[in-house]
């Protein structure tokens, strides 16, 4: 499990750098401030969460269910949470389809976030 978590960081990290660069550079000229902006917000979410799955390493030789868990929430979490919002702040620039659905994914992408520290502090709580 730990090599499984450490690739799966090393893949949302440098996804991070390459979403956050083309941002940056690329989307600058298209987006609006306030799109760009929610772009960014989805960038330091991937983020934060990459650094999350990195410290969730440490743990996992522990092989505790919740450390599982954890890593299950944390990385269905970026893709719903970030993903959702990358696609929302491209929404406008190139009038893309089912922006309804992502009232329901970017909350759904968020909880999953929540559940994955949850279930890291259970798992630290529970270690002896």
């Amino acid at each position: 499990m730990n090599k499984r978590i450490i690739l799966t960081a090393a893949f949302f990290g440098a996804m991070a750098v390459v979403l956050g660069a083309f941002g940056a550079h690329s989307l600058k000229k298209i987006l609006a401030a306030d799109s760009l902006a929610i772009w960014q917000k989805g960038v330091e979410y991937q983020f934060y969460h990459t650094f999350a799955l990195l410290y969730l390493s440490t743990f996992a030789r522990y092989k505790h269910k919740l450390i599982g868990l954890s890593f299950v929430f944390f990385s269905v979490g970026i893709i719903l949470f970030s993903g959702s919002l990358y696609y929302l702040s491209l929404k406008i620039a190139y009038n893309l389809p089912f922006t309804t659905i992502l009232g329901l994914v970017t909350p759904i992408g968020g909880l999953c976030l929540i559940f994955g520290w949850i279930s890291l502090f259970l798992a630290a709580l529970r270690d002896k």
